[in-house]
């Protein structure tokens, strides 16, 4: 039986997601509730019970008619794509007949007139491995922090990144979270000059609704980390926690302090207070575009194993006439493009 859930539905889908072992923050009704508000679709679960296993998958629906890039072109309210709500997700299943669940939901997507589904999934916790019904493609590497004690975060702390953290204990910034409307307000101006400074896509600044609905809709799962040197906060992340993980979310820092690795600080920080706090793991992310670049390599300053968690996304197709009906109206897309789907590159 293959039931769909709604953000109406709050109680039901989180008791649906915390009765998984392996689920994470990324699932919760909370989460993606500000990415409905930031205007990524219609946020759904699905979840799906058979005689061999079960199964939850949450996804942004959205409406191909309202891509300007198709206005006019084909009606609204008809054709629709999902996607993994922004960070990761992807199906978490627990059994072994992993077909008869795909071929529910599969049969659900056709009913529904999904033309197509994309999928990040969990580095952590490599649901990929699950995804046979999906073309699943492997990326770049990603950290994650062990939390087993504050001796294991430090003896992987590389030992120039020990002395850029001591450096800035010694310059006097301090860490300090909590969750209260002051800080997601500071928290949004250092997140957008960082955005401006970086040449950030307009996607990536979130309206102040978002960060409300952080503050009010996930409460028991997100608080600010920020670092402060002569009482002006300097750094800021926004760390989500689930089920014994916690998550490196949004993040900015003031480039006038950037000598002070206030952020490196903040991550040392953070991550004793996941120890303390019976998190496992602390997931960093990878590069930009999956690359091991200059982001990566600070990240992994914060782990020394090389037993690093890859990044995996999937592609499923499941409407292939109406797939190719809608890339053929996009005759404006580089030959040499990848992008999925590719009727939205």
């Amino acid at each position: 039986m293959l039931t769909v859930y709604t953000l109406r539905q709050s109680e039901e889908w989180d008791s649906i997601v915390r009765s998984f072992h392996d689920y994470d923050v990324y699932w919760l009704n909370g989460y993606v509730k500000a990415f409905q508000i930031h205007g990524d679709g219609e946020p759904l679960l699905f979840y799906c019970e058979t005689d061999g296993g079960r199964g939850v998958n949450v996804v942004m629906k959205r409406d191909i008619a309202k891509d300007p890039r198709f206005a006019g072109k084909i009606p609204e309210g008809r054709y629709f794509d999902f996607s993994t709500p922004y960070g990761y997700g992807g199906w978490l299943i627990e059994g072994e007949r992993r077909d008869s669940i795909f071929d529910a939901y599969g049969k659900c997507c056709q009913e529904m007139d999904v033309v197509s589904e994309f999928m990040r999934f969990h580095p952590v916790i490599g649901n990929h491995a699950q995804a046979d019904a999906y073309e699943v493609i492997r990326l770049g590497p990603t950290v994650a922090m062990d939390l087993t004690s504050p001796d294991v975060i430090w003896a992987n702390v590389t030992s120039k990144n020990r002395n850029v953290i001591r450096k800035a204990q010694n310059s006097g910034v301090k860490i300090y979270n909590g969750r209260f409307p002051k800080i997601y307000d500071t928290f949004r101006d250092i997140y957008n000059a960082t955005m401006d400074k970086d040449h950030a896509e307009t996607y990536y600044y979130f309206p102040p609704e978002f960060y409300c609905s952080i503050l009010y809709d996930l409460s028991l799962n997100a608080q600010v980390f920020y670092a402060v040197k002569d009482e002006t906060v300097i750094a800021v992340s926004i760390m989500l926690t689930a089920n014994g993980r916690m998550n490196y979310h949004l993040s900015g820092s003031l480039k006038e302090y950037a000598s002070l690795a206030a952020t490196n600080l903040l991550l040392y920080q953070a991550a004793l207070w996941g120890c303390a706090n019976g998190c496992k793991t602390l997931y960093l992310g990878g590069g930009v575009g999956s690359g091991e670049d200059s982001l990566f390599k600070f990240k992994k300053a914060f782990y020394r194993g090389d037993d690093l968690p890859y990044f995996h996304i999937g592609r499923k197709v499941w409407n292939a006439e109406m797939y190719q009906y809608l890339a053929s109206l996009r005759s404006d897309i580089p030959q040499e493009s990848r992008y999925f789907p590719a009727y939205r590159a």
